[in-house]
């Protein structure tokens, strides 16, 4: 059964998901609550929903000092509601999950209720609320490793193969002996790898974990370095390394960093280069890395040339980077079509240049990025709103609203923009309504206030 977003359903069930979002912001969590639970009563599909009434009843619960001693409570007094729930699970899942819910408005952190309520939403053919039911189990018992093996699982039943690696790393390195674990690593990293294209980046799995954590320490050392000395120090450290272990491609990353840190760029780009060209130039890792210290050399090439009085030098080697900037990308688009991050900084740079309808496709395809989706929904409308196509702009900016349920920075510039497109075809009701929704929590935001003002003005004026 497909989950459904909040921008396909009505406006009814959307403004009252809307209410409880409000409410759960003002920590009124018992009307939140019955909001929520409302809504799930017309939509029980409606994920967004299920997640903030859960958030909604653990805020609450906690409040009430909900401990050990709750959870017992609750597991002997919620006895016959598991029954309920589980007799009911077979001949009528959604019926079932109902109960369940009513099982954790009681006690939304109790193990029994949670893995009940994941075990009916997969009868109900709802695998990514059971996701989230066992990830909140997880979040708050990260020691149980029954839950976090559950939790792996449910993420392959889903196919998000990366958090399915990531629970099984964790797994491995709880218990580095135990070959079951070792095995499911094993296979979790095989199926993530070829899921994102990079399957000829590691020969076998220990490739894809070998001495991360030690590179990553150097890579916490070197920022936390405070004088030439001490990055000179971790230089010869690294360069033993380095010597003792030639193939070893971390080192060699994390020692290009030190480098490039001493502003030994050309040496940093060398030892990159040669790592690179080692692995048959097919490491994404190392190419982001000779990408970064290429861009740090521009701008240490352009502080010097502007230290020197030479705005004009200077201006020349920040269109110089500017270029290499644009075409790294581009070629880095052929190199790793799976990745989507890249698509979106490709998109970025092609809207900057002026390029809408390359830029759109490009944030077609980076919206699959979770990290992504927002911002790239909001440089398509502005996308949509440079081709004067204001109709499909709205939607994606309304699509990235309702997906954003704390009134944040991005969601006020979301809104915001909003208020000007609606602006712009003439209907300045609907404008003052998505400025309104700024102004209520942050008067001072851009020019909100004088717009609300206008707007009132305009009413007088009617009048």
């Amino acid at each position: 059964m497909a989950i459904v977003k909040l921008e396909d359903l009505g406006r009814p069930v959307r403004a009252m998901f809307e209410k409880g979002a409000s409410a759960l912001e003002r920590e009124n969590y018992d009307y939140a609550i019955d909001i929520f639970s409302t809504v799930l009563e017309s939509e029980p599909n409606l994920l967004q929903a299920r997640k903030l009434l859960r958030a909604a009843e653990i805020k609450k619960f906690k409040d009430k000092g909900g401990g050990e001693l709750a959870h017992s409570i609750s597991s002997i007094s919620g006895i016959g509601g598991v029954m309920g729930a589980s007799a009911a699970m077979k001949k009528d899942p959604l019926k079932a999950l109902a109960k369940a819910e009513k099982l954790l408005q009681k006690d939304p952190l109790n193990k029994k209720f949670l893995d009940l309520h994941a075990k009916i939403a997969m009868a109900a053919d709802m695998p990514e609320v059971a996701v989230h039911s066992i990830s909140v189990a997880h979040d708050n018992y990260p020691e149980d490793k029954a839950i976090l093996k559950r939790l792996a699982r449910l993420y392959d039943e889903i196919g998000n193969t990366h958090e399915a690696r990531e629970c099984y790393e964790k797994l491995m390195k709880s218990d580095p002996d135990n070959p079951e674990y070792i095995k499911a690593y094993k296979d979790a990293a095989a199926r993530d790898t070829m899921n994102t294209g990079g399957w000829d980046d590691a020969k076998d799995y220990r490739d894809l974990i070998k001495d991360k954590d030690e590179a990553q320490r150097l890579e916490q050392s070197a920022k936390a370095v405070k004088t030439g000395n001490d990055v000179r120090d971790l230089i010869a450290e690294t360069e033993l390394k380095v010597e003792r272990e030639p193939e070893n491609i971390n080192y060699k990353r994390a020692l290009a960093d030190l480098y490039a840190k001493d502003e030994r760029y050309e040496e940093a780009l060398a030892l990159l280069e040669d790592a690179q060209s080692k692995t048959g130039g097919g490491d994404p890792q190392v190419d982001r890395a000779i990408t970064a210290i290429k861009q740090s050399y521009f701008d240490h090439q352009i502080a010097e040339l502007q230290k020197a009085g030479d705005e004009d030098g200077a201006a020349a080697k920040q269109a110089e980077k500017d270029e290499f900037i644009f075409s790294n990308t581009k070629e880095r688009i052929v190199r790793y079509p799976n990745d989507l991050q890249i698509k979106y900084e490709y998109g970025v740079l092609l809207f900057e240049r002026g390029e809408i309808n390359d830029a759109i496709q490009q944030f077609q395809l980076a919206q699959r990025n979770p990290q992504r989706r927002i911002s790239a929904l909001y440089y398509m409308a502005r996308c949509f709103k440079q081709k004067k196509q204001y109709d499909i702009a709205a939607e994606q900016l309304e699509k990235a609203a309702s997906e954003l349920n704390v009134m944040s920075d991005q969601k006020k510039e979301i809104l915001y923009e909003l208020g000007e497109i609606y602006e712009a075809i003439g209907n300045q009701q609907k404008a003052a309504e998505f400025f309104k929704e700024i102004y209520s929590v942050d008067i001072s935001y851009k020019e909100v206030a004088q717009k609300i003002e206008n707007s009132y003005g305009s009413k007088s004026d009617e009048e």
